[in-house]
């Protein structure tokens, strides 16, 4: 876990990060959690009903945003971040992410975002605790918990920056 920690805090040193999507800073929530804190997390999230996706935030200041993402069940729509960078990091579980290729009845879900049922032509890659995988901006991307199982995510989206 203290890899992930540091990532994300090195990540969140750079300040071209902090406004990602053009948005107004958000409140802090925090800037530390610890294992036992994301360990607590993933606990309430498994003591949930079951969804394809529960997500909480772990750590963020202003726009930056570290969440716990834990899946399981069904695959969530395939998703493009139009302006946003999103690195993932197994905290737990294992799962594939699809990625690239086109969405299958894509839609626009909101101004900067797009969802759809799956994904036709990506690349699939086994994920398991431990890895680490960054999905550019604009690139199609879907992750589905290993059958019978769930995943547990950190997720941070990075604002993408022109050359």
């Amino acid at each position: 876990m203290k890899p992930a920690i540091l990532l994300v805090a090195a990540v969140l040193s750079f300040p071209s990060l902090a406004f990602a999507q053009g948005a107004a800073p958000a409140p802090d929530i925090k800037a530390l959690a610890t294992s036992a804190q994301v360990q607590e997390l993933i606990a309430k999230a498994k003591a949930m009903p079951p969804k394809p996706l529960i997500s909480q935030p772990i750590v963020g200041t202003g726009a930056a945003r570290a969440n716990l993402e834990y899946r399981s069940g069904p695959a969530n729509p395939a998703s493009i971040h139009d302006n946003e960078h999103e690195l993932f990091y197994v905290i737990e579980g294992s799962g594939t992410l699809t990625s690239g290729g086109t969405l299958v009845n894509g839609k626009r879900s909101n101004p900067a975002n797009q969802s759809g049922d799956s994904i036709t032509g990506g690349t699939d890659t086994h994920l398991a605790k431990g890895d680490f995988m960054i999905v550019p901006a604009g690139a199609a991307h879907q992750i589905t918990a290993d059958a019978g199982g769930a995943i547990a995510l950190m997720t941070f989206h990075a604002a993408a920056t022109a050359p």
